[in-house]
C-alpha cells in the first residue's frame, strides 16, 4: 500500500526544525543520535502507511526531539545534575510477558524503591518556574490521557495496564537517543530491524544514565528500580554504565510469552501499520529469542552473584516469597514498611484485575514446535515447564 497524500515529510532537517520551533531552543546535545534518527524516519516513512500512523509517528519524533532540546537546556542551567550518584540500581529483565511488569509493580511498592514512573518517561526534563508543591501540568495531561486511553482501548489495558503513576519500562527513556526498542514495533520493521541488531548500545546507556540523574535530582529516592526486557540486548552496556547494578531475570514458558508479545505488538501497530499476523509472528519470536541469547551470552561472562532468576509460576504462586528471595539474594533488609507495603499491593492487585486478554499462538503463523525449537537451549538451561 502506498502512503496517503500528506504534507508530512520524514526528513531529518524537517523534524529538527519542528522541534526547534516548538521549543525556541537549538542545542540537541551530543550529535550521535542523527544516524538513528535517519533510520527511524525511514522506517516510519516506509511502514506507517496509514494517515493515522504517519501523523502519530511524525508527532512522536518531534516530541522526542523537543524533549531532548529541553533536556540539554536543563543540563546547561543545572550542571549539578551530572553529579548525582545512581547507587545500586536494581534492574528487572527477561522475556516480555514473563511477569516482569507484575514483579516491577510489586517491588516498587517498597518505600525504599524508586521506580521509574510512566509520566516521567515522557517528560524527564524539569518544568521550570513551578512553585513549591505545584503539580507539573504535564503530569496532569498524561494522567488524563491514559485515563481516556483505558476507556477507548480496554483490550490493550488487559495486556498492559498503564497510568501516569505506574512504573514503566526504561525503553521510553532510551528513545530520546532515537535508539532502542521504542514501542517494540519499530524493531520489527525494516530498515530499523537490521540496523538495531548491529548497534553498540554504550552511548545510549550513557545518555540514559544522565536522564536518571535528572529525575533523581528532581525527585530523589533511596534505590532506583528499573525494568525492561530490552536490557537483555545490552547487559554489557548496563553493567559498564552502572557497575553496582543488580539484575533480576524473569523466566516463563516461551509459548505463553511469544503469543502474548505478538498480540501486544500487533495491538500497538493496529491502525498504523498494515502487516499480516502470520508475517509478524516469526519476526517477533526471533527478535526476542535473539535478545535472550545475547543477554545470556554476556551474563555467562559476569559475576553470577549480580543476577537472580525468578520463575513466573513461582512468583504467581507466592508473591511475597519471591520478593523475600530477591531481597535475601542481594542482602537487602525486608523492613516492616517494605513488608506491609508489598502485602498491601498484593491484596489490592489480584491476578486478572484488569481483565484477561485472549490470544492463540497459531494466530501468528507459529506452531508449538516452532517456538520450542527456537527456544530449546533456554528451555533446557532453566528447566522451563512447557506444560
Amino acid at each position: 500500500m502506498s502512503p496517503p497524500d500528506s504534507d508530512i515529510q520524514f526528513d531529518r532537517e524537517v523534524v529538527l526544525e519542528e522541534a526547534r520551533k516548538a521549543t525556541g531552543l537549538s542545542d540537541f546535545g551530543p550529535e550521535n543520535f542523527t544516524e538513528a534518527l535517519d533510520i527511524l524516519l525511514e522506517t516510519y516513512k516506509k511502514n506507517f502507511t496509514t494517515e493515522k500512523g504517519q501523523k502519530k509517528s511524525f508527532r512522536r519524533v518531534v516530541q522526542l526531539l523537543s524533549t531532548r532540546l529541553r533536556i540539554t537546556e536543563a543540563l546547561r542551567k543545572h550542571p549539578e545534575i551530572r553529579e548525582r550518584e545512581i547507587r545500586k540500581p536494581m534492574v528487572l529483565t527477561g522475556l516480555p510477558r514473563s511477569g516482569t511488569s507484575a514483579l516491577f509493580n510489586l517491588l516498587g511498592a517498597d518505600p525504599a524503591a524508586r521506580p521509574l514512573l510512566l509520566w516521567e518517561t515522557q517528560f524527564p526534563d524539569p518544568a521550570e518556574g513551578l512553585e513549591p508543591g505545584e503539580v507539573d501540568p504535564r503530569y496532569t495531561a498524561i494522567k488524563q490521557y491514559y485515563e481516556q486511553a483505558r476507556e477507548t482501548n480496554p483490550e490493550f489495558t488487559k495486556v498492559h495496564f498503564a497510568s501516569a503513576d505506574t512504573p514503566e519500562e526504561c525503553v521510553l527513556l532510551h528513545a530520546f537517543t532515537m535508539n532502542g526498542v521504542h514501542f517494540g514495533t519499530e524493531p520489527m520493521l525494516e530498515p530499523y530491524h537490521s540496523w538495531y541488531f548491529e548497534q553498540d548500545l554504550h552511548e545510549m546507556y550513557a545518555y540514559y544514565k544522565v536522564l536518571l540523574q535528572m529525575l533523581d535530582w528532581q525527585r530523589p529516592g533511596e534505590r532506583w528500580l528499573l525494568k525492561a526486557p530490552a536490557h537483555m540486548w545490552a547487559i554489557d552496556s548496563l553493567i559498564d554504565t552502572f557497575p553496582d547494578v543488580s539484575i533480576v531475570w524473569s523466566h516463563r514458558n516461551p509459548l505463553a510469552c511469544t503469543a502474548s508479545i505478538c498480540s501486544m505488538t500487533h495491538l500497538l501497530m493496529e491502525g498504523q501499520v498494515e502487516i499480516d499476523k502470520a508475517t509478524l509472528g516469526p519476526i517477533v519470536m526471533d527478535f526476542y529469542a535473539t535478545s535472550l541469547e545475547r543477554g545470556l551470552e554476556v551474563r555467562d561472562r559476569c559475576d553470577p552473584a549480580r543476577f537472580i532468576d525468578v520463575n513466573h509460576d513461582d512468583f504467581v504462586a507466592d508473591n511475597m516469597g519471591t520478593a523475600r528471595k530477591i531481597y535475601d539474594h542481594f542482602e537487602m533488609p525486608v523492613t516492616d514498611a517494605a513488608r506491609d507495603a508489598i502485602q498491601a499491593h498484593i491484596d489490592a492487585n489480584p491476578k486478572g484485575r484488569h481483565g484477561k486478554h485472549e490470544y492463540k499462538l497459531d494466530d501468528w503463523g507459529l506452531t508449538v514446535d516452532d517456538v520450542t525449537r527456537r527456544f530449546a537451549p533456554y528451555i533446557e538451561r532453566f528447566g522451563i515447564d512447557m506444560g
